[in-house]
């Protein structure tokens, strides 16, 4: 009679808990390219769309690109608590939305959010076993050159950016990942965010997200 081990009977198949994928690099860094493409090739993510109080540009997209909303109504969200972070940034308020972030997860489906390095430091106090991405050029050089190309702000404002990347680049350590997204390569950059994603659902130890 064959002995029955009672291994033989273990399952190892799960469900891994869903992921929160913070998305942040320095403006020109083409955050907005990726999410594009990876919308494009249906990967299943939630997308959660950012608010920004700051005008709309050409060809952006309300409620797509961004949630453009007053003044007043941001400031209102902040009030009643309905923000996951908010930030001013270059004198224009943006911020994440709690309540859909809190949906998508407890509905089991893997999240990303776009925000910049200030609003990445909020979220990982508030939520630290979130996966955090860091996108950047592959020089200081070529993000001058693709701010200067997009033609959307003025020289001081350029200059500005510029520092501010500088800045922003030296906040690493508060990352995960860094997927460096150089030109012409966005599909390279999508693949390392599907690898990404691979890997942690991957991990011996999940992250066990706890919102």
């Amino acid at each position: 009679m064959t002995k029955v081990s009672p291994w033989d009977s273990l399952q190892f198949d799960r469900s891994p808990s869903p992921l929160l994928i913070v998305l942040s690099g320095p403006s020109g860094a083409g955050k907005d390219a990726l999410l594009v493409r990876l919308r494009e090739t249906d990967c299943p993510l939630e997308y959660i769309t950012t608010l920004t109080t700051r005008a709309r540009r050409a060809k952006e997209r309300d409620n797509l690109d961004y949630h453009f909303v007053s003044s007043d109504k941001f400031q209102e969200m902040i009030k009643n608590n309905e923000l996951l972070e908010w930030a001013n940034v270059y004198g224009n308020w943006y911020g994440v939305p709690g309540q859909p972030v809190k949906t998508a997860l407890e509905m089991g489906r893997d999240t990303i959010v776009k925000v910049d390095t200030q609003g990445a430091a909020t979220i990982k106090r508030l939520l630290p076993q979130a996966v955090f991405v860091f996108l950047m050029p592959p020089s200081v050089v070529e993000l001058s050159e693709r701010l200067t190309q997009r033609r959307t702000e003025s020289p001081f404002d350029l200059a500005l950016r510029i520092k501010t990347a500088r800045e922003e680049i030296e906040q690493l350590s508060l990352f995960d990942y860094v997927i460096v997204n150089r030109r012409g390569e966005i599909d390279r950059a999508v693949a390392q965010i599907e690898a990404i994603i691979t890997a942690e659902k991957c991990r011996a130890k999940p992250r066990g997200l706890v919102l």
